[in-house]
């Protein structure tokens, strides 16, 4: 069961655009990958919005993203690499939420939550 509703706009920008062509997990993640590099503008303010156990991140805290984490960490799930309490590591970009980033990078953002939110999987 999905967790929001079907947009349809937002569902054929993500498969034209982040996963066309795209033949099984693998590629789907690399689709995501390098839709979001494509579009995403760093560095940029976040906030947490979510728990996640892969972080120490935690709910209303704010970090700096610097960029996209290692593409071969982004095989399961979408990773960028942020800077918090003097330190840098990848944190799961759904558990973020942009602060004043620019149209691109939100609708980019918002196109990888509502992937998850939906259910929706490599």
């Amino acid at each position: 069961m999905t967790r929001i509703e079907e947009d349809a706009a937002r569902e054929d920008r993500i498969y034209l655009e982040a996963i066309v062509d795209a033949n099984g997990p693998e590629e789907q993640a690399m689709g995501w990958y390098y839709y979001l590099d494509d579009k995403i503008q760093f560095p940029f303010q976040a906030r947490c919005i979510e728990v996640a156990r892969v972080s120490p991140l935690r709910q209303g805290e704010e970090v700096k993203v610097l960029q996209m984490a290692p593409a071969d960490a982004c095989e399961h799930g979408m990773f960028v690499e942020v800077a918090w309490r003097q330190r840098t590591f990848a944190a799961p970009l759904a558990q973020l939420q942009p602060i004043g980033a620019d149209e691109t990078t939100a609708e980019a953002i918002a196109d990888w939550r509502y992937w998850v939110e939906r259910g929706y999987e490599f």
